[in-house]
């Protein structure tokens, strides 16, 4: 019997982009509506690099928020080949910062001060593995030669596993996963490691990007992959194990850059992500294991508490918008024009 209702312990995002200025407060809305707290990347520019910069970027969120929002957005650092170890320590003794992403340089949006080399970023990553703090993954290699839908298994063998080698003790999260290889990685793994999924990775495979023309509205980084690799992440995300979980990637960029010459990557999926989510565990036949994936395991690996109060999911088809208003332009959500089973209902 299909339910009508689906109530949550209230969820989380372990990785999202918000953006600053007009932008900012253009969006982060939409995520205080699903989430209560977010892991927020430091990908600006200039990027968010130092514990004062995290601090002053928080405001900024903390200001934007409509009235009323109930949300805690939870920081991160931008890692360079000269992250000194003095900031690591002072941005987890703050209290405030949960994270450090490293970006392989060139990888996807705003990396390009990312790190060239991991050897040079070891004080940093060493200061990382005494506090216990997680090193957030974005798990592609940028050597031109490999084919862009090889760059994450290519990550595997030529930088994780050479990186939980040489520090064992580090805690980890393979971001955005998007292939079985990383699916079945992070499964098999020893302990330490956790992988968010993204909810466009669960329901599209890289037809989508392609179907009836050039969608540009699907291209993200890393990008979609073949049906087999869909079919393992949904496996992975429905599976109940805690190593997997929401990490919606939601990516805002206005539609002229979108549609354009060299179009941005990343998905806008905040508004309908928990709906986009269920539509997925109802493929997969596992709606009952919606809530460990959205709401429990990615605080169990955080070491943060679960949230309290709930939201409910109810089954009542409506559209995605067609567009939504966004300094200067639109933005076009994922899926835009699509009819979706779910509702987020509070």
């Amino acid at each position: 019997m299909n339910p009508t209702e689906i109530t949550l312990v209230r969820p989380d995002d372990w990785h999202l982009h918000l953006r600053d200025g007009d932008a900012l407060s253009a969006v982060v809305g939409a995520s205080a509506a699903q989430f209560a707290r977010a892991i927020v990347m430091p990908n600006l520019r200039p990027p968010v690099t130092t514990l004062a910069q995290a601090l002053a970027y928080r405001e900024r969120i903390l200001a934007a928020l409509p009235a009323g929002s109930d949300f805690t957005p939870l920081m991160t650092l931008y890692l360079t080949d000269n992250t000194p170890a003095a900031e690591i320590r002072a941005a987890w003794e703050s209290g405030l910062v949960q994270a450090v992403k490293l970006y392989p340089a060139g990888a996807t949006t705003n990396s390009d001060a990312g790190v060239t080399d991991v050897a040079r970023a070891a004080p940093a990553l060493e200061a990382m593995q005494a506090l216990g703090m997680p090193l957030l993954v974005h798990g592609e290699v940028t050597d031109p030669e490999v084919d862009v839908f090889d760059r994450e298994q290519a990550f595997i063998d030529r930088a994780m596993i050479p990186l939980r080698r040489d520090f064992p003790g580090l805690r980890i999260v393979f971001e955005h996963i998007t292939t079985e290889e990383a699916a079945q990685y992070v499964r098999d793994a020893d302990e330490g490691i956790g992988a968010t999924i993204t909810a466009h990775h669960l329901l599209y495979n890289r037809n989508a990007i392609f179907s009836g023309g050039l969608r540009p509205h699907w291209y993200c980084l890393p990008v979609l992959k073949r049906e087999r690799h869909r079919l393992a992440l949904l496996q992975a995300a429905t599976g109940g194990n805690p190593r997997f979980f929401l990490g919606t990637d939601s990516a805002p960029h206005a539609q002229r850059l979108k549609e354009h010459a060299a179009g941005c990557a990343g998905c806008y999926t905040a508004p309908h992500a928990l709906e986009l989510y269920a539509a997925a565990f109802e493929l997969a036949g596992a709606l009952d294991r919606l809530e460990g994936f959205a709401s429990l395991h990615g605080p169990a690996f955080y070491r943060l508490p679960v949230n309290r109060g709930s939201v409910t999911l109810r089954r009542e088809p409506w559209t995605i918008p067609e567009s939504l208003p966004f300094p200067g332009d639109a933005i076009v959500p994922l899926a835009a024009g699509e009819p979706l089973a779910w509702r987020l209902v509070r």
